[in-house]
């Protein structure tokens, strides 16, 4: 069958621009969609016999249902009588995984690392399904990294739905020699494990520029696997271990699901997480790009194909030298990823002003900031005002500060605790946990304090029973140290539903904080909660973001120009707000893991936030340089090798910036606060008590 020719309008909205793959049973073109004007990418079926029919009708359906970023998406299907079966997909630009190692020959290993954390994050999802999806065709010709560095996995024309004990496969059967498990030769049984092993096969190649030796003459004992150190010695050896143990002839000697094998991949270099829908990997030349032979998302079906088909190397080449300029790249990743976590270079490599937060338009949220008046006096009625009455007859606490062996510099330290009753109250005390005092004695509790920049005054929401991530009906208020403990509540519009997160202006003129005041989203229905300021000098609350989603905890940077907060999305994100130009920007994310309480270094090169994964196993520490807003790079606190700090939430940074004071419970039940450095060296615990303490903040140098 004859290609279709450009300009051909296919079921009346598909314009066909140009061929971007023909062979004798599917073709590929780009198109432009007539009813909303984007490029697409149409895949048709040339071979229109009932078994082919239905194979291609399958796989329309599966894809129909996939939504994950490193995915391509299905918009269409449609069938033309007595001309072919059409399947509308994403128009994806870039090069694929193949063309940039005959490019480069072999990849930095952090790149790899990376592209094999993206597809996994694909594979976990398509394995997850019900039924499990297998893709059976992974390969470098399938994986396609986009002009914004972002990684896709594609071609599903080999794709089969795992039902119960099938032994059998939906439509044909890859069988590229080197990335194909021996499985797959036959009539074996192919699953899950079938895609870790291709992939293994790929990231070996990326990394030697070697295809490794074919599963099926492994498992007949014509060959074996060559070590992959001996191709490239340079190679780390855990990452080494990693990709030939997803390369193991036996099934049940591999890596058993994705998951396993994307934990192992980012250990191996060091990382904690890397999110699914960011630029990950360096994006391709822009000449490379301008190709119109890779602008697509589909690659052409391997179906029953000839022995040598899909040999993109040769087998036995070996490539001892590496461009000069990849070594230099390589070594310097490399370098970055071990030392980051050292103290000194923390200390040393944030040399810069904070660059205005950018980000590709994709991800870029206008917001508006409406404003509210407000009434212009500085105390309102309150049920809760007799009560808060109570603690004027406490002893006042001075805002003097001392100095201890454990340094930090100057400063107490307030925090909740649900000590000597049970909700939740506020407590000061030294920076060594010694000369505790209670602050408030609010019968429906209070916690989230948190300081004003000179220190004389603490922000606190009231109602507080325990610890939440949402406080339904609480309410801001402020306590002043320096004026016998004084409560006021914070003069905002009356409103039932809660505002809560306070977080002070470095300027002490504004507090930001989360509120449930937007209500349900119209069409979601879902609550929404929204991030707010509130200005002492005008009187007037902004709403700072605006979106359909749930953000909270936020933090100001040291010039009081953004702040960082959390938005749940999928998952807990981290997000910046630039107050100036009026933009939020997608900093840290992550499909598999929830991240939540970002705070910023003291020069503002630096977030560091509290990280979980998705199956809510123990917190832990992570941070990650501004600088690298557009790439994926995290590094976990400690780092690996030295003792973890697990379990651990809501660290608060020392007037000096060196410290990290924070909530942690070793023993599965006491919750406690707990000091140690920025780089997770020398844990000290502050607190010894049955009680339940939580989010302690240092009280500025004076």
């Amino acid at each position: 069958m004859m290609a279709i020719n450009p300009n051909t309008i296919l079921n009346k909205r598909y314009t066909i621009e140009s061929v971007l793959g023909h062979g004798g049973m599917s073709s590929v073109y780009r198109a432009m969609d007539i009813n909303i004007g984007v490029p697409v990418a149409v895949k048709e079926n040339l071979v229109l016999t009932e078994d082919y029919s239905k194979q291609f009708q399958r796989e329309a359906t599966i894809l129909a249902t996939l939504r994950h970023p490193n995915l391509p998406r299905v918009s269409d299907y449609f069938f033309i009588p007595s001309q072919g079966q059409y399947l509308v997909m994403d128009f994806i630009e870039g090069e694929d995984l193949r063309e940039r190692i005959e490019r480069i020959e072999q990849l930095p290993p952090l790149e790899v690392i990376l592209i094999g954390s993206a597809i996994c994050d694909a594979l976990i999802y398509l394995h997850q399904r019900t039924p499990p999806v297998i893709h059976r065709d992974i390969k470098p010709g399938n994986i396609k990294i986009t002009p914004e560095g972002h990684v896709v996995l594609v071609d599903f024309g080999l794709v089969k739905l795992l039902e119960g004990n099938q032994q059998t496969t939906t439509g044909a059967r890859a069988m590229t020699p080197g990335y194909s498990p021996p499985e797959q030769y036959g009539t074996g049984h192919t699953d899950e494990r079938s895609d870790i092993y291709s992939l293994g096969a790929t990231l070996y190649a990326a990394l030697t520029g070697v295809i490794p030796e074919d599963g099926l003459s492994r498992l007949t004992g014509k060959t074996k696997l060559t070590p992959l150190k001996k191709k490239r010695h340079d190679v780390p050896s855990e990452l080494a271990y990693v990709i030939e143990k997803a390369l193991a002839i036996e099934p049940e000697k591999r890596y058993q699901n994705a998951e396993e094998f994307r934990k192992a991949l980012l250990k191996a270099g060091n990382l904690t997480t890397a999110p699914v829908d960011a630029g990950l990997v360096s994006p391709p030349p822009e000449d490379i790009i301008d190709q119109s032979i890779i602008h697509t998302g589909i690659s052409q079906p391997v179906i029953n194909i000839a022995v040598d088909s899909g040999l993109y190397l040769p087998r036995n080449r070996i490539l001892s030298n590496l461009p000069l300029k990849w070594i230099i790249s390589s070594l310097a990743i490399l370098l970055i990823v071990i030392l980051g976590f050292q103290l000194n270079f923390i200390k040393n490599i944030f040399n810069k002003q904070v660059p205005p937060a950018t980000t590709p338009a994709a991800i870029i949220t206008k917001t508006n900031l409406p404003a509210v008046n407000l009434p212009s006096t500085t105390k309102t009625s309150s049920s809760l005002e007799p009560i808060l009455s109570k603690t004027e007859t406490q002893s006042t606490i001075t805002p003097n500060a001392l100095t201890t062996p454990n340094g930090g510099g100057t400063g107490k330290i307030a925090f909740a605790s649900n000590r000597n009753n049970d909700v939740m109250q506020l407590w000061l005390m030294n920076n060594d946990g010694s000369d505790e005092k209670q602050l408030t004695n609010i019968p429906d509790g209070a916690c989230q304090p948190d300081w004003s920049p000179d220190g004389t005054k603490l922000a606190f929401i009231s109602p507080c029973i325990n610890k939440r991530e949402v406080y339904d009906g609480s309410k801001i208020f402020t306590l002043d140290l320096s004026n016998e403990n004084a409560i006021t509540p914070l003069p905002l519009p009356t409103n039932p539903l809660g505002d809560f997160d306070p977080t002070w202006s470095p300027d002490g003129k504004k507090i930001a904080f989360a509120s449930l005041r937007p209500g349900t989203d119209p069409e979601t229905k879902e609550q929404l909660i929204h991030i707010f300021i509130y200005n002492f000098d005008t009187g007037q609350m902004q709403e700072i973001t605006n979106e359909r989603w749930k953000d909270r905890h936020p933090d100001w940077s040291s010039d009081g120009n953004q702040l960082a907060f959390v938005r749940k999305v999928a998952t807990n994100e981290i997000w910046i707000m630039n107050l100036t130009t009026q933009y939020a920007v997608r900093f840290a994310s992550s499909n598999n893991a929830y991240n939540t309480y970002p705070i910023w270094s003291k020069d503002d090169n630096m977030i560091f936030f509290t990280q979980q994964s998705s199956d809510r196993g123990l917190p832990y520490f992570v941070g990650k340089l501004i600088q690298d807003i557009d790439s994926s790079v995290e590094f976990r606190i400690p780092p690996s090798g030295q003792p973890p700090i697990i379990p651990a939430a809501q660290q608060n940074l020392s007037p000096d910036g060196e410290w990290f004071i924070y909530e942690s419970w070793p023993d599965g039940e006491n919750h406690d606060i707990y000091l140690a450095t920025i780089n997770g060296a020398n844990q000290t615990r502050l607190t010894e008590n049955d009680s339940f303490d939580f989010g302690p903040v240092w009280q500025p140098s004076n």
